[in-house]
């Protein structure tokens, strides 16, 4: 999974419970309004806020998860390959060293 996959995902989980959150001010704001048509209409708003919710857990449960084996495939890769990794931290540093050097 790319960088930028993650990142959007993550983006999309904090989007989302920007939107719960919102929805869940809306009903307690909406909490005294008399009829049938509200209640209707709060019922299915706490349906639908009660499946993203879960949906939202599972998808943040993902993530993490992904996270954690990208983690781990790392730590495995390094320490089968030591000096490798070594030689490689050594080159973005020096790449960095010399992209930082020219401003």
């Amino acid at each position: 999974m790319s960088d930028m996959t993650t990142v959007s995902k993550e983006k999309l989980i904090s989007d989302v419970k920007v939107v719960i959150a919102d929805a869940e001010e809306l009903l307690r704001a909406t909490a005294g309004q008399a009829g049938d048509k509200i209640a209707d209409a709060r019922a299915k708003i706490q349906d639908h806020l009660n499946n993203a919710k879960a949906s939202l857990a599972e998808a943040q449960a993902a993530v993490v998860e992904r996270a954690k084996a990208v983690g781990h495939a790392t730590d495995d890769y390094v320490h089968d390959n030591p000096w490798r990794s070594v030689g490689v931290a050594a080159g973005i540093g020096f790449i960095v060293g010399l992209l930082i050097g020219r401003r």
